[in-house]
């Protein structure tokens, strides 16, 4: 087979990225790093959660607005779509170099969002999912193993490094995406038409929906309290449905160019070592035990040996546990401690949240896989295994503890833990690559790291169907019970209608737990803490596989 691409893409093949003599391999991270940045943006997805789920409304949900669990589900396919992106274009990476993958995953990462802005601006829901979803997880994947190969074979005397750089910036990319999204749908924000308070307007209730009578005829409305309209700067009361914009797709547009022009750039930087390159001075030593191979297994063979499916089961426990976190990280932070803590935990603090979240994870990817060069790989997910154990059985403490007795030493922990708990989760996804070439060999790692993730699609279906299916039971429960206990008359007054009619009135989002909550009887607990907190978060202790593969 030739090593030449036909026609005008021959300048992205890797026969023409040759490094020469004397060429710094330094130069190579900084571009992965910058793709790594712009894909791993992703992990802030949890920031879109709220405008998404009232683009009509603006100021609060309305009938027709998007449900929670329904734009949860294009992070998912995302992230599905990554790993069979990922596993498939292994043995295209290997072929045709990282460049050419790497000017790939920016057409498909930038159009992907670009695609998806216009999905929101229509309303559209199968856009976006097919735009961010389907197009940019295909972008995700391409641009995740991109470096990965490349770095290892640039510094083949500190492997675990290597993929800790290479894999950092996706950990560290919602570290900037969180700030930045949130300033651009800020900026491209527009408050509804306000149309007056309540007491002031001649509503009806039809099929759960609020209209207003005005002039013009009938208006649907959404009743804003005096926080929800706030955050615009208005006052309680009407607003007119789908007169504003929460700037969700003027943001997915912005971010698409940006990327798109950030990716390319990087991807020209890529360049391959020459055949046989070692670094000056340095010379492979032999291993100090059975679990680093000298040889190279090539992809297919890989696939039929027990050492990878161990890992493959390790990393899609270790995802399942995190991933359905990560995409409602800001919806449970301002839900649990929200409405127990109101002054500390505002929706500035529950931004912040996800960015410490971001730092966390990036910081984990290079200090843990750095970390497993000295202690070794087993020893680093055995630790991982030990605290996060530990870890994870705090979290429902906390957040239990918390509702129960407002605290700052329990938000503290609760905090801390998910902190630590993200560190190791990234370090986890940065150590694998390196664990694969331990055992693998160098040659083909590029294509077996894609093979493996596809754990990560598996994984980012079940931790999100779980986290969401969960909830959404919760707060069921919750809304029946509160409904319960309210006097039916204020319930009517309140909703403008009986408590017969509560299904239609929380399927168009007229009826909610901070509703219910501002007519129950004093002494009433909120139920939004513990209905927030996933039901599933106990079982993830189980998230790391106790007992690593030798080689």
């Amino acid at each position: 087979m030739s090593n030449r691409s036909p026609g005008g893409l021959g300048i992205l093949h890797k026969a023409h990225i040759t490094a020469g003599p004397g060429f710094n391999r330094w130069r190579v991270p900084p571009a992965s790093i910058a793709i790594h940045l712009c894909i791993g943006s992703v992990y802030a997805w949890s920031v879109f959660n709220p405008p998404l789920t009232r683009e009509l409304g603006v100021i609060a949900s309305s009938a027709d607005d998007w449900s929670l669990a329904s734009v949860v589900w294009i992070f998912s396919v995302a992230i599905v779509c990554l790993g069979l992106a990922a596993a498939f274009a292994g043995k295209w990476l290997e072929e045709v170099g990282p460049r050419m993958v790497g000017v790939v995953a920016a057409l498909l990462w930038g159009g992907g969002f670009i695609v998806g802005s216009f999905g929101i601006s229509s309303h559209q829901l199968w856009l976006v999912y097919l735009g961010y979803g389907v197009l940019g997880g295909c972008g995700l994947g391409l641009g995740y193993v991109s470096p990965v190969s490349t770095l290892i074979r640039w510094f083949p005397d500190r492997r675990g490094m290597a993929t800790g750089m290479a894999i950092m910036g996706f950990g560290g990319g919602a570290m900037i995406a969180a700030p930045v999204k949130g300033w651009l749908l800020s900026l491209y924000q527009t408050a509804p038409t306000y149309l007056g308070t309540q007491d002031t307007l001649q509503t009806v209730v039809e099929n759960g929906r609020v209209f207003a009578q005005t002039a013009q005829g009938q208006v649907e409305v959404v009743l804003a309290s005096a926080t929800q309209a706030a955050a615009f700067g208005g006052e309680a009361g009407a607003y007119a449905v789908g007169t504003g914009s929460t700037g969700a797709a003027q943001t997915f547009m912005t971010l698409g160019i940006v990327y798109f022009v950030v990716m390319i750039l990087a991807a020209f930087q890529y360049r391959v070592p020459a055949k046989d390159w070692t670094p000056e001075g340095w010379t492979p030593k032999p291993a100090a035990s059975g679990l680093v191979t000298q040889n190279d297994v090539h992809i297919d063979q890989a696939l039929k040996t027990p050492q990878f499916w161990q890992l493959w089961v390790m990393l899609c426990f270790n995802v399942t546990a995190g991933i359905g976190v990560i995409g409602v990280a800001k919806t449970m932070m301002s839900e649990i401690f929200g409405s127990v803590m109101p002054l500390v935990a505002t929706a500035a603090f529950a931004s912040t949240y996800v960015l410490m979240i971001s730092v966390f994870n990036m910081v984990g990817r290079f200090f843990w896989a750095s970390a497993s060069d000295y202690i070794g790989r087993k020893a680093t997910y055995m630790f991982f295994f030990i605290l996060g154990t530990a870890l994870y059985l705090s979290i429902p403490y906390f957040a239990s503890a918390a509702a129960a007795n407002p605290s700052l030493i329990y938000l503290a922990g609760f905090y801390l833990a998910t902190m630590l708990i993200f560190s190791m989760y990234g370090g986890g996804f940065a150590t694998i690559p390196a664990y694969l070439a331990d055992m693998f060999g160098t040659m083909h790692v590029g294509g077996i790291h894609g093979r493996l993730l596809t754990a990560w699609s598996t994984a980012g279906v079940l931790g999100p169907l779980a986290i969401t299916s969960l909830r959404q039971m919760s707060v069921t429960s919750a809304v029946q019970d509160l409904a319960a206990k309210v006097d039916p008359a204020a319930f009517a007054a309140k909703f403008g209608a009986p408590v017969a009619q509560l299904d239609q009135l929380v399927a168009a989002k007229t009826v909610t737990i901070a509703k219910l909550m501002e007519i129950a009887p004093a002494g009433t607990l909120d139920p939004t803490p513990a209905s927030t907190i996933p039901p599933c978060i106990a079982w993830r202790r189980c998230w790391r596989w106790p007992s690593l593969p030798t080689c």
